[in-house]
């Protein structure tokens, strides 16, 4: 017969959690209570990287850099299907062999497509 759990198996977990809530909660308002309050200008100012702002944050910029990033998730997903391959290759015998190599040889169609459609020039 298997132990039934009561609420009282329980009880641990919810003294865990109220602790850990009472820490978030009591580290929180005792760095707003202690903390600095120094307000200004400068002190207000938005932080974008350390850079002081130019221009219009709404000027369009190249679709170049957007069609790298996706590329690059793309070919990244596609490789992390070799690590299993990889793992298993004694037991998938000569027929994963083989198609893995029909997999690689489509990433690497793709990529010479990529390459030749001239995706990477940066100009």
């Amino acid at each position: 017969m298997e132990p039934v759990s009561t609420p009282q198996d329980y009880v641990p977990i919810l003294i865990q959690t109220l602790i850990a809530v009472g820490f978030v909660g009591f580290a929180l308002s005792a760095a707003a209570w202690l903390g600095p309050k120094i307000r200004g200008r400068h002190k207000d100012e938005n932080f974008e990287c350390g850079i002081e702002q130019q221009g219009n944050a709404r000027t369009p910029f190249s679709v170049k850099y957007l069609l790298i990033a996706i590329l690059f998730v793309l070919f990244d997903v596609e490789v992390i299907f070799l690590y299993p391959w990889a793992v298993n290759f004694k037991a998938l015998g000569a027929i994963g062999f083989v198609e893995m190599v029909v997999f690689v040889t489509f990433v690497l169609a793709g990529l010479y497509y990529v390459l030749r459609k001239g995706v990477m020039k940066i100009e």
